[in-house]
Order: structure tokens, then sequence, then C-alpha cells
């Protein structure tokens, strides 16, 4: 398991007598998680004070240090938590599915809605990516493994082309990103499904407009405007 690896358990369990000492521990660590969440998008690293975290978590400062040592800890324990988060709902969204052009249109809404959802998700690893790099690099990589896994599958399908796998999967990892950032977090909504089509179908034919005219169709008999043209 790597370093960054860890356990992180979502249940909310409501801090009541009946309830076992261990679990009303870990809903507090997890108020304290999602609290964190919020600061260190809105405040950032550096500005962001643990009062503030345990204002928004609604517990005593003393309790913080109960579960976390500094808050560098727990912007490092936020950085695993997202990363688990995510690949945990693209895991379990795309499994089901044998045909790679279904894995790649569902993985990609998937993200999508998962950034809707968690929004804060850009602004932590931007600071990531200064307060501890090798989270960073580590949070992308782990992210990049389950992706390549399956695009080497569908390629021994005989699904996809045969590429360099971990080139395809940032590559497309890259593109989700931008566009993610530019319908869910920046418009706060789902792309329209112009778009979504769009970038599946350039996910699985690239640019080649070959790749999207009928049999016997050649190039001369295409009749797509271009840019400036009626």
């Amino acid at each position: 398991m790597s370093k960054f690896e860890s356990a992180s358990q979502e249940a909310q369990v409501p801090a009541r007598k009946d309830v076992p000492m261990k679990d009303r521990a870990e809903a507090t660590r997890q108020r304290l998680l999602e609290a964190a969440e919020a600061v260190f998008a809105e405040f950032g690293f550096y500005r962001a004070s643990i009062s503030e975290l345990t204002r928004r978590a609604r517990v005593a400062q003393g309790t913080f240090y109960v579960h976390f040592r500094t808050k560098e800890e727990i912007f490092r324990e936020l950085v695993r938590q997202l990363s688990h988060d995510l690949r945990r709902e693209l895991q379990e969204a795309v499994v089901p599915l044998v045909d790679r052009k279904d894995a790649e249109r569902v993985g990609f809404e998937t993200f999508l809605s998962f950034v809707l959802r968690r929004r804060n998700l850009y602004s932590v690893l931007r600071e990531c990516e200064s307060v501890d790099p090798e989270l960073y690099q580590w949070y992308y990589e782990r992210l990049a493994e389950g992706y390549v896994r399956g695009l080497r599958q569908a390629m021994a399908r005989e699904q996809i082309r045969r590429l360099n796998p971990e080139a395809i999967a940032y590559a497309l990892m890259g593109l989700f990103q931008m566009v993610g950032m530019r319908w869910s977090l920046w418009q706060r909504t789902m792309p329209p499904e112009d778009v979504l089509e769009s970038i599946a179908s350039f996910v699985l034919h690239g640019l080649d407009p070959a790749e999207e005219r009928p049999p016997g169709e050649t190039t001369s008999d295409a009749t797509v405007p271009l840019e400036g043209e009626g």
C-alpha cells in the first residue's frame, strides 16, 4: 500500500450516547475533514487556520488535536480522501461495463458529476501542488493506475487501438480535467448533451474526419463548411 493511502470511513453517525465511542470519534474526524475541504478551498492552505476549521466543524479547538497533530496532517489526509472518493465512484460506475466506449462515456460523466458535488477539489489540488508536490504527483499517478488498467484490457479485447496506455490515460485525464473546469466548476452545471457527445466522439475517433464519414464516402464528397463559409 502506498504511504499516502489511508482508510477513510464516510458514514456520518449522530453524536448520541447510544452510539459507540469509536463511531462518534470517526464521525467527528469526518466533520473535521469536511470542514477542511471548505476552509482550504476558501482561504488556501497558508491562510487557513485551525480555529476556523474547528469553528466550521462545530467542535472545540482541542478536539482537533485528538485526531490530527498539525494543519499539514489534516490537509494531506484530505487529499488522500478526495483521491479515494473519486476513484471509488469511478470504479463503481465503470466496472460493470464491458465495452470501453461505454466506460469512457460513463467515466467522463461520473467525473463531471463528482466535480459538481465536490467543487473544492480543484482548489485543494492547486494548493497541494505547492504544499506537498510529492503528494500532488501521487494523486494523479494513483488516478492514472486504474485508467491504464482499463485501457490495457480494452486493447487486449481489440476494442480500441493499441497505443501507449499510460500516455493515453494522462492525455484523457487532462481533457476531462479542463472540461470539468469549464462546466462543472465555473458554470456549476453538467455540460450540454452536445458537449458530452462531442467529447465522447473525440475520445473515440480523434480529429480524423475519415472516422466520421459513412463507408465509401471520400473527402471530396464531404460537405462540411469551413469557418467563415456560409
